[in-house]
């Protein structure tokens, strides 16, 4: 099924100007767009260096990417439709930055 990236734009704005991580990013959104996934675990059969987090609170469990040899790290939440797969893009950031979040709670793109 088809992978969205909902609040990718913001993803985009956010990074700005650093190059080497817009680049990092932009070779993951390809890599993304070739996925086809039907369940979770076929996440982690696409990106192996992936984990999924379960969330005991919150509306929905997360999904934390490493980007850029794990220079950067995406936390999306996500839902498995019946016709696509939407990952909601909670956080992007350098390891450090992820380092001080809530998994569970970040929500750097409020809408």
């Amino acid at each position: 099924m088809k992978v969205i990236l909902h609040k990718w734009a913001n993803v985009i704005d956010y990074i700005g100007t650093d190059k080497i991580m817009l680049k990092a990013f932009l070779n993951f959104y390809k890599q993304i767009n070739s996925c086809s996934w039907k369940t979770p675990s076929d996440v982690l059969r696409s990106f192996n260096t992936a984990d999924i987090v379960y969330c005991k609170k919150a509306e929905s469990n997360r999904i934390v990417f490493n980007i850029g040899g794990n220079k950067y790290r995406m936390v999306c939440g996500y839902r498995f439709g019946t016709r696509s797969i939407v990952l909601y893009i909670k956080f992007v950031g350098v390891h450090s930055d992820y380092d001080k979040i809530d998994v569970c709670k970040v929500n750097l793109f409020k809408s």
